[in-house]
């Protein structure tokens, strides 16, 4: 029997990151792992910090009755009042750990809000660039998802979002540390957008206002990623330890509802329902009860920032212009202009971001095209790599560059 139409439809633009990874996998097999510059996918190679091992070694050496049984679907009670404390911390709110659902991850987190707030044909804006995968969260849940340009150095523009509210807005979805941009988006910025989708609410339904925030502690040069919660009244923040503590593969997060959310208590009971209804039933019990005791801890945010500043520099003599990130572990470079074929009258297209991947690629770079970002002309490179791969790609960069 075939699979679904649109599933199968999906499978053929489906993410350009990872088929970049697998691309990567197949040349490393060919040239060896040392010959390759793999900077496809956000995968940390930072490893967890030493008190994840002890906390994990102890944990799982006990021998305590129901440990790995299931719990509410919400999670451990303990668990979320510690996490309402972090979250209350960050967010500049009071909560409690009502307030807070485990997730799968921030992806899972995201799906379960998704399916807990969107009616078919519900719109969720998006500021362009975005996370690749947002569109099909949205769509997984009947929901239209609807570009809103960001301002030219990539930071939040609250007039383009005011722009593309409807009536049939649902929620407007923000990252910030930006993936793939690196931006910050200022707290001016948040409170003049919680102005307007308030100004929305007026006229009709308010939206909800979404922020993804795995990469929250991972931001450089002393700037300060503003809170969410604070600055308008229907909030929801999805995070997850991903980044923050290196635990990609152990998919583990939390949803955090604002305490000023209408319909609040509704709110929390459709993402329990929803926790259970899509399949997760609860977050991993052994991770939510590790990251409980290290709520707090994080990677050494150095490593990163020295690699930033390693593969800034060998991009600057290269010629390459990038964004630069004020947060996560990505660059975002425009494509340079190629040397025999002038640019087009419209600016770059996404043949040309799609043509220099490829290019890059017979030089055993990888890098992910901004197409696949929603913008065309531009590719992304993830420096959560080991410090080898970034000083040693600079001459595969320069010839790649001037043979383009």
């Amino acid at each position: 029997m075939p699979v679904a139409q649109k599933i199968k439809s999906a499978l053929g633009s489906q993410s350009l990151i990872r088929k970049m990874f697998e691309e990567g996998s197949r040349l490393k097999k060919e040239y060896g792992p040392g010959k390759v510059f793999d900077f496809s996918l956000g995968n940390p190679d930072i490893e967890p910090p030493p008190a994840f091992h002890r906390v994990f070694l102890r944990l799982a050496r006990e021998d305590r009755k129901g440990s790995h049984g299931y719990m509410p679907n919400a999670g451990y009670p303990e668990v979320r009042e510690t996490l309402a404390v972090k979250a209350s911390r960050e967010q500049g709110v009071m909560i409690d750990g009502s307030h807070i659902v485990m997730a799968v991850g921030a992806a899972g987190g995201l799906n379960v809000v998704f399916k807990s707030i969107l009616d078919p044909g519900d719109e969720v804006i998006v500021p362009r660039p975005y996370f690749m995968e947002y569109r099909s969260y949205v769509a997984n849940h009947g929901g239209v998802l609807v570009e809103a340009d960001t301002a030219e150095d990539f930071s939040l523009n609250p007039e383009t979002v005011r722009a593309a509210l409807s009536p049939r807005t649902k929620a407007v979805l923000i990252n910030s540390p930006h993936n793939p941009t690196g931006r910050v988006y200022p707290a001016g910025d948040i409170e003049a957008l919680g102005k307007i989708l308030a100004g929305h609410g007026e006229a009709g339904r308010r939206p909800y206002l979404i922020s993804d925030e795995p990469y929250r502690e991972i931001s450089y040069d002393g700037i300060a990623v503003p809170p969410i919660l604070a600055a308008y009244d229907e909030s929801i923040v999805v995070s997850s330890y991903s980044k923050s503590l290196s635990l990609p593969g152990e998919r583990i997060g939390y949803v955090a509802v604002g305490p000023r959310v209408s319909d609040k208590e509704d709110l929390i009971n459709a993402l329990i329902y929803a926790t259970r209804i899509l399949g997760y039933v609860n977050a991993p019990a052994l991770m939510q009860r590790i990251v409980a005791e290290l709520s707090f801890a994080k990677v050494d945010i150095d490593i990163y920032a020295r690699r930033r500043a390693a593969f800034t520099a060998i991009l600057d003599r290269a010629g390459i212009y990038y964004a630069r990130p004020e947060g996560t572990f990505y660059l975002f470079c425009r494509v340079p202009p190629r040397k025999a074929v002038p640019a087009p009258p419209a600016g770059p297209s996404c043949e040309d971001d799609a043509a220099f991947a490829e290019h890059l690629k017979r030089h055993l770079i990888l890098a992910v095209p901004g197409s696949g970002f929603g913008k065309p002309g531009w590719f992304r490179l993830a420096y959560c790599v080991d410090e080898a791969i970034i000083t040693s790609c600079e001459p595969a960069f320069r010839k790649a560059v001037e043979s383009w």
